[in-house]
């Protein structure tokens, strides 16, 4: 950033974003913060991983059945308790839990929102010293304020949200999110403590150069999906080359495919047949920024994601998504593939 410009931190935008919609409540600016002060303590854990003991696995696994890692654990109580203590929400589902958790004090009875939050997406990352993130989504409560929220207030489209955003740790911290006005991106800024705006009203290239998906299962994916990889393979030297990345950290690759241009797959394959990703926690928030941003994002046989009807809290999707330009071939080819019998 440069010396001379004035620095805008997370709080003043938010403040300044109230000002310019006098009937605002503030309800979802004091979420943000309380989500960024919730980041700015899971960045610091996240630095020192390798000097502290949170590295590795905690012995139990989560609802979803998978390992859960120390620092998995530590992400899901301070997103938790900042998101209790902050008022502004009435409840919360996380990934790491079986069940969505209401807040019952009457301040957060009577506010108008629910979060729904994966608080540390690519864990596997985390013993490598690989780029690791958080998801989040927020929704206006369905059910009537001033009473605890139920599972329908969760169990929205993503086509519904009003905010959703991530927080990737990695050789910087950045907190991007989107509303349905715009995309915005702040990077920690660790000498003093906050999140500044670094990356102003973010679009997402309409074509780039990287696909990116895990090519040791090109065996189990469908012919659907082997078709939309096989048109990113180029077969002559007369023929368009992309470039393969797969980093194996959801966020990561979302960052930079809004940075650069380019598309993000994970499809069903072997035994997710349903997918792998989580609907909630993970495509809705990314497709509804990606989508603010400029972008595409698919389910299955061609569909927009965020139309699709959540049924389940852990519902899992497969996901096709990335820049405009990129994703008409892909979706063309997926629908191309479900008109076959």
């Amino acid at each position: 950033m440069n010396s001379k410009q004035s620095v805008m931190t997370l709080d003043e935008f938010t403040i300044q974003e109230l000002r310019n919609f006098p009937g605002a409540t503030g309800q979802l600016s004091g979420l943000l913060r309380g989500i960024g002060l919730a980041a700015k303590r899971v960045n610091v854990e996240v630095n020192k991983a390798g000097i502290a003991d949170i590295l590795g696995e905690a012995g139990r696994t989560n609802v979803q059945g998978e390992a859960v890692k120390k620092l998995d654990e530590f992400a899901n109580e301070q997103f938790i308790d900042a998101l209790r203590t902050s008022i502004y929400c009435c409840g919360m589902a996380s990934e790491e839990n079986e069940d969505f958790i209401p807040f019952l004090d009457e301040h957060s009875m009577n506010s108008k929102y629910v979060v729904l939050i994966d608080p540390l997406d690519g864990s596997g990352n985390i013993d490598v010293n690989i780029s690791i993130g958080t998801i989040f989504s927020v929704y206006r409560r369905i059910t009537p304020e001033g009473t605890p929220c139920k599972l329908e207030d969760f169990l929205q489209p993503g086509s519904a949200q009003i905010a959703a955003g991530y927080i990737i740790y990695g050789s910087s911290t950045m907190l991007v999110y989107a509303t349905r006005r715009s995309v915005q991106g702040f990077t920690l800024d660790p000498s003093i403590g906050e999140f500044c705006l670094s990356h102003p009203n973010l679009k997402c290239p309409a074509d780039g150069e990287i696909f990116s998906i895990n090519m040791g299962y090109y065996h189990l994916y469908d012919d659907a999906t082997r078709r939309v990889i096989d048109g990113f393979l180029a077969k002559t030297p007369q023929e368009r080359i992309y470039k393969h990345r797969a980093v194996g950290c959801m966020v990561a690759e979302i960052h930079r495919t809004l940075i650069q241009g380019g598309v993000f797959f994970y499809p069903a394959y072997g035994k997710y047949q349903s997918g792998r990703l989580r609907l909630c926690y993970e495509c809705n928030p990314m497709s509804f920024l990606v989508e603010k941003a400029g972008g595409v994002s698919l389910a299955a046989a061609a569909q927009r994601l965020l139309d699709v009807q959540p049924t389940r809290l852990h519902q899992r999707t497969p996901i096709f998504i990335g820049s405009s330009t990129m994703m008409e071939g892909v979706k063309a080819r997926l629908a191309a593939m479900s008109t076959v019998v």
